[in-house]
């Protein structure tokens, strides 16, 4: 009844053309509405650590406090204060082996997640020997994403692998408490605990229509009815220029845009470089492959963490140590045939291999592969893992933005400390190379030396405060 009477009065209000309730009290409204009863046996089942398992209970690592995200400034102070705390597993060790161990991955927010390689993958070295583990599975490290919001947002992880709420809940009971098999009744109880958690009213409104069977396509963006200041307004603007093609919608992580989307996506020769027409007289144009059924991406932070190991780029993880793979991609289970190795061994320019000008082919196209850059390693594959499809490599789920500026740090990988860094970053490295968006240059760029950005400084800054609202 409560829910109901809650719904009713935000689908008044947008019949009466206000929402004037969806202002800065947003969270304030939440607090008061995000305790039903249903959810409330959910909340102290992902509080507590089930038996037999290391410890570690779901609000281990989602932390309620802080947003269900971990922190860095989390896990300090819990190291600080608490050696033994649950937290603090071999599993999650910078070195699980070390006589003391130590944990400076997760000091940057960061957990090991450990995935079984698809069947048609192997792992190789530069040499293209195959070194696959015997076990096939490999590690890589990923922060952990907020569970707010999470009524509306599946599959969930950032590479989509689990497809409902139980799921990942059990997924997550077995690998990082290393715990035995939960019952369903259980797992379906921290599921309706989750689904009640949100980033803001806002949210939880769209969570309700939803539920209803509005369709997506008819529900309206909360958004539109926020009372924003100058500032907020101009960086609204902005967000719908620039960021809504891929994080639009009432969700804030629906694709709109499908040709932006298809533009990061291209066809791959079987040295894992990207494939070019070349007319004459023209620039060399990259092959595109649509996937009108894929809400994956991959724009590049992955590859901003490769910069990052190789001290080319100020990541926030770049002081710890991640992995660094290459794969082998083949047409089946079999492994006989193989398609295609990501990331591609690089050709450059100067014959540096660490050289970040590729070379060109006789023709004047560049030699590089889906990152258009000269890669040796990746430190991620992402939803790769999953399908075993080249195309996914190191692509992502696109998350939904409300509450961002609550859940710092950013991308799979915590690379980005802060929202300025986030925004930096697309305007300095993505959003350029999307022209469907026809976001003009920014000349002279804000870094002596760079090239044009999508953003000016003003512009940055008129984001950010949007972002800060959203």
């Amino acid at each position: 009844m409560r829910r109901d009477r809650f719904l009713a009065c935000l689908i008044s209000a947008i019949a009466l053309g206000g929402l004037a309730g969806f202002s800065n009290r947003d969270t304030e409204v939440e607090a008061s509405l995000s305790e039903a009863p249903e959810a409330r046996g959910g909340k102290k089942l992902f509080q507590q650590a089930f038996p037999n398992t290391n410890g570690r209970s779901c609000a281990t690592c989602h932390v309620l406090d802080e947003h269900t995200i971990l922190s860095p400034g989390n896990v300090e102070a819990r190291l600080a204060r608490d050696p033994g705390d649950p937290l603090f597993n071999r599993i999650d060790a910078d070195n699980p082996a070390a006589p003391t161990p130590t944990y400076e991955h997760l000091k940057k927010g960061l957990v090991r997640v450990v995935l079984p390689l698809p069947g048609n993958m192997d792992v190789i070295d530069a040499s293209g020997n195959v070194i696959t583990p015997p076990d096939r599975k490999i590690s890589v490290w990923r922060g952990v994403p907020s569970i707010e919001d999470t009524a509306f947002t599946g599959p969930y992880q950032y590479d989509g692998r689990a497809a409902n709420l139980p799921a990942q809940a059990q997924a997550a009971i077995s690998s990082h408490s290393e715990g035995g098999t939960v019952r369903p009744a259980e797992l379906q109880r921290i599921a309706e605990f989750e689904r009640s958690v949100f980033s803001s009213v806002r949210s939880r409104f769209v969570s309700e229509l939803l539920e209803r069977g509005v369709p997506l396509e008819n529900i309206p963006d909360p958004e539109a009815f926020l009372q924003l200041n100058a500032q907020e307004q101009r960086g609204r603007d902005l967000y719908l220029a620039a960021c809504a093609a891929c994080h639009g919608g009432p969700t804030t992580n629906q694709i709109t845009n499908r040709a932006v989307h298809d533009a990061l996506f291209f066809a791959l020769t079987p040295e894992g470089n990207v494939q070019y027409t070349v007319a004459p007289g023209s620039a060399p144009v990259p092959v595109r492959v649509p996937r009108p059924n894929d809400e994956f991406l991959n724009i590049g932070f992955s590859f901003l963490s490769y910069l990052g190991q190789r001290g080319q780029f100020p990541t926030f993880n770049a002081s710890v140590e991640l992995p660094r793979y290459r794969f082998r991609f083949y047409t089946d289970g079999t492994r006989q045939h193989p398609v295609t190795e990501l990331p591609p061994i690089p050709v450059t320019a100067s014959g540096d291999p660490f050289d970040l000008t590729p070379a060109v082919d006789a023709r004047g196209a560049p030699i590089v592969g889906p990152n258009a850059a000269p890669q040796w390693f990746s430190t991620d594959p992402g939803r790769a893992l999953i399908t075993g499809d080249p195309a996914d490599f190191e692509a992502f789920d696109v998350p939904p933005l409300r509450g961002i500026a609550r859940t710092a740090p950013y991308f799979h990988d915590n690379s980005h400390a802060t929202l300025q860094d986030v925004v930096n970053s697309y305007s300095q490295f993505v959003l350029p190379f999307l022209p469907d968006l026809n976001l003009p240059p920014v000349n002279p760029p804000e870094f002596p030396g760079g090239a044009p950005e999508a953003l000016s400084p003003t512009q940055k800054q008129d984001l950010i405060a949007f972002l800060n609202r959203l």
